[in-house]
C-alpha cells in the first residue's frame, strides 16, 4: 500500500470517527408525563395486545355466523361395459343432482346476532382490562413521583445533617464539646445515609414497575417522569361520579350486553326447533332417455324439538339479568368506597400541609440554630430532626394517597377525573 493511500485512509477515518461516535451516543430522553405513560402502556402492554387480537378472532366468528347453507352437488355415472365381453353392451347412465337445506325460523339472523353480541361483550371486556392497566400505570407513576420526592427529602436531610457533623467536628477541635457528644452526632449520620439509600432503592423499584406495564423486558435506568403531588381540586360530586360510572363502566356495559347475548341465544334455540326442509333437483340420462325430477325432504321433529336448549337459554336469560343487577350494585359500591377513601385522604393531607409540616420545620430550624450556638441539648436537636423527617415523609405520603385515591375514583368511574 502506498503512502498516499495510507494517508487518505487515515484522513477518512478521522472524518468518519466523530459521526460514528455521534451515532452510538444515546439520545437524551425527555421525561414522561402521566398521560404519555398511559398511552405508552396502551400501545406496548403485551396483555392488552393479546386481548385485542382475541377480540379480532371473536369478531371473525361473525363471518361464519352470517354464511348461508351451501348447496350439494351429486354426480353419478355407471353401466359402462366393455364391448368385447358383452357385444350388446349396457346403455350409459349419468345423473347429476343439486340439493340445498333451507333454514327456517330466521336461524341465520339469530345466529349472526348472537355472534355480534359475543363480540360486543368481548370488546367491553378488553376495555375493562385496559382500564385495569391504566390504573396500574397511574398508581406506579404516582409511586415513582412519591419515591423521587422522598429521595429529595432524604438527600436534603443528609446534606443538612452533614453540615451539622462538620460544625460539630469544628467545635470538637475547639474544645467546645466532648468526643462522646461528637460521636453521638456522627452516629446519627448512619441513619440519614441509610434513609437516602432506601429512597434510591424505592425509586429504582418504582421505575421498574412502571416500565413493566409498558411491556419492557429490561427496565432502563434513564427513564424519568415529570409531575406533581400537589393537592388538586376534585371537579365533581359523588352523585355525578356515580352517574359517570353507570354510563361508562365497561364491566357494567358487558353485563348489559350479556343480557342481549342470552336473549339472542334463546331466540336461536327456538329457531333451532323448526324444521329445515331440503330441496333437491336431479337430472338423469340412461342411454337415449332423459329424466328430470324434483324432491323435497322434511325431517319429522317428533322427539327432538330442541327442548333442552330452549330450557337452558331461558335460565341463562334470568341468570344474566341478575348478573346485571349485581354489576349495577357493584358500580355504586365501588364509587361510594372510592369517594370515602378520597375524602379521608384529602383531610389527612390538608392537616399536614396546613399545620404539621410547617410546625415541624419551624421546630427543627429553631433547635438547629440553638444547638449550633450552644443553647440547647444534643438530644433535643436530634429529636427535632427525627420529627421533621417523619413529618415531611408523612406529608408526602398523604399527598400520594390523595392521588392514588383519585386514580381509584377514575378507575371505578371509567373516566379521567383529572386528565
Amino acid at each position: 500500500m502506498t503512502l498516499k493511500v495510507q494517508s487518505a485512509l487515515r484522513l477518512a477515518l478521522l472524518l468518519l470517527t466523530p459521526s460514528l461516535f455521534a451515532q452510538t451516543t444515546p439520545p437524551s430522553v425527555a421525561p414522561l408525563t402521566m398521560q404519555q405513560a398511559v398511552e405508552r402502556a396502551r400501545l406496548g402492554n403485551p396483555a392488552l395486545i393479546a386481548a385485542r387480537q382475541h377480540v379480532s378472532a371473536v369478531r371473525a366468528a361473525e363471518i361464519t355466523a352470517g354464511l348461508r347453507q351451501n348447496p350439494n352437488l351429486t354426480l353419478l355415472g355407471q353401466g359402462v361395459t366393455l364391448p368385447d365381453i358383452n357385444p350388446i353392451g349396457n346403455p350409459y347412465y349419468y345423473s347429476a343432482g343439486v340439493s340445498r337445506v333451507f333454514e327456517r325460523g330466521q336461524k341465520r339472523r339469530w345466529r349472526l346476532e348472537s355472534a355480534t353480541a359475543t363480540t360486543d361483550v368481548t370488546e367491553s371486556q378488553l376495555h375493562d382490562q385496559e382500564r385495569q392497566v391504566v390504573l396500574g400505570v397511574r398508581q406506579a407513576f404516582t409511586n415513582l413521583l412519591a419515591a423521587k420526592a422522598a429521595l429529595a427529602v432524604a438527600e436534603e436531610n443528609l446534606t443538612d445533617y452533614r453540615k451539622t457533623v462538620d460544625l460539630s467536628k469544628a467545635r470538637l477541635d475547639a474544645g467546645d464539646i466532648t468526643r462522646t457528644d461528637f460521636e453521638r452526632i456522627d452516629l446519627q449520620l448512619a441513619q440519614f445515609e441509610s434513609d437516602a439509600d432506601s429512597a434510591r432503592l424505592n425509586v429504582q423499584q418504582a421505575s421498574a414497575q412502571l416500565q413493566f406495564l409498558f411491556g419492557v423486558d429490561r427496565p432502563a435506568k434513564t427513564l424519568d417522569i415529570v409531575g406533581t403531588l400537589d393537592l388538586p381540586v376534585i371537579p365533581l360530586t359523588m352523585d355525578e361520579a356515580e352517574a359517570k360510572a353507570l354510563a361508562a363502566r365497561p364491566d357494567y356495559l358487558a353485563a348489559q350486553q350479556s343480557v342481549r347475548l342470552a336473549q339472542a341465544n334463546a331466540k336461536y334455540a327456538i329457531a333451532g326447533g323448526t324444521v329445515d326442509p331440503t330441496l333437491a333437483s336431479e337430472y338423469e340420462r340412461s342411454g337415449i332417455d332423459n329424466t328430470f325430477g324434483v324432491s323435497i325432504s322434511i325431517p319429522l321433529r317428533i322427539f327432538d324439538r330442541n327442548q333442552g336448549e330452549k330450557e337452558r337459554t331461558r335460565y341463562e336469560i334470568e341468570s344474566s339479568r341478575f348478573a346485571l343487577l349485581a354489576a349495577h350494585n357493584q358500580v355504586i359500591s365501588d364509587v361510594d368506597q372510592a369517594w370515602v377513601a378520597l375524602d379521608v385522604a384529602q383531610r389527612q393531607a390538608h392537616r399536614y400541609k396546613d399545620h404539621y409540616l410547617e410546625e415541624a420545620a419551624h421546630v427543627r430550624d429553631n433547635l438547629q440554630f440553638s444547638y449550633r450556638n450552644g443553647n440547647t441539648t444534643l438530644l433535643d436537636y436530634l429529636e427535632a430532626l427525627r420529627d421533621y423527617r417523619a413529618t415531611h415523609l408523612a406529608s408526602l405520603n398523604a399527598n400520594a394517597q390523595v392521588w392514588l385515591a383519585i386514580h381509584q375514583l377514575s378507575y371505578v368511574t371509567a373516566t379521567d377525573i383529572l386528565p
